[in-house]
């Protein structure tokens, strides 16, 4: 680990990615003494977590903490207040982590001088260790450093390398706003369950265990999803008929590509 108790890992913002990480973190047997968050509101849920576990909190970093790695999980806007208040902490070797849309290397570079930083975008299935994040590594991160990186993201889903830092707005279409496109989908379901005259409870307990399940089966088996698709797929089926409105040239394919590059298209402009 490139950090430890004299060189700690140093968490800025214990929100709900933040928050998610850190409980990931606990989970996989971190040292506790060597993390310190730094966080002037925690909530009640976290702040027991904290308790519970002996970590160290501050509402704003001390002098003398020199941290081995910061992750910073602040809102973006929040960046211009945040990040020199943490200035500090961070020693040439320094890893720095960002989890935040639309704040570039740049930024970062700008604050603290030419140190390593990672951009990752994680997304909200992490929160039950189910999610994904994509890694953009600076040329000054080192092989130990990306091993770190890969070891703590790990503990709340997968990890994947990125090879230019464009890519990761590419990413916060697909995956990082992705799962509000899921939940939106099992939303469509219930609904077009109630339209066809299902009562509103059952056509919501229906969507929402289908997608769920179907994200398990899909996980679990390894497959790819156009083979699962064609397993439950049987010729001139229920399941066939619905598929033919679903894959039509005005279907979902092309809505989903165009919401990806809306949500491309934003993450471009607030990274100005």
């Amino acid at each position: 680990m490139s950090f430890s108790k004299e060189r700690p890992f140093l968490l800025v913002g214990a929100g709900k990615m933040g928050g998610a990480m850190l409980s990931g973190w606990m989970a996989e047997g971190i040292d506790p003494s060597a993390i310190v968050v730094c966080d002037p509101g925690l909530s009640d849920e976290m702040d027991a977590l904290l308790t519970r576990h002996g970590i160290r909190h501050v509402s704003a970093v001390p002098d003398d903490l020199k941290a081995g790695i910061v992750l910073v999980a602040v809102k973006p806007q929040m960046m211009d207040t945040v990040l020199p208040g943490i200035k500090p902490a961070v020693l040439p070797d320094t890893l720095l982590m960002s989890v935040a849309a639309g704040t570039p290397v740049s930024k970062f570079l700008s604050v603290f001088g030419d140190i390593p930083v990672c951009r990752c975008m994680p997304n909200t299935p992490a929160m039950v260790k189910r999610g994904i994040t994509a890694v953009y590594p600076t040329g000054l991160v080192s092989e130990s450093q990306k091993q770190a990186v890969a070891d703590l993201l790990s503990a709340v889903g997968k990890v994947v390398w990125l090879d230019a830092e464009d890519q990761i707005d590419l990413v916060t279409g697909v995956s990082g706003s992705g799962p509000a496109y899921v939940f939106y989908l099992a939303e469509a379901i219930s609904r077009a369950g109630q339209d066809a005259g299902l009562p509103e409870e059952i056509a919501h307990q229906l969507a929402v265990a289908t997608v769920s399940g179907a994200g398990e089966l899909m996980h679990r088996s390894g497959e790819h999803p156009s083979v699962l698709r064609q397993n439950v797929t049987s010729p001139n089926g229920t399941t066939a008929a619905a598929l033919e409105v679903l894959m039509h040239d005005n279907g979902l394919q092309p809505v989903l590509t165009e919401a990806v590059a809306a949500a491309v298209k934003r993450a471009q402009e607030l990274a100005g």
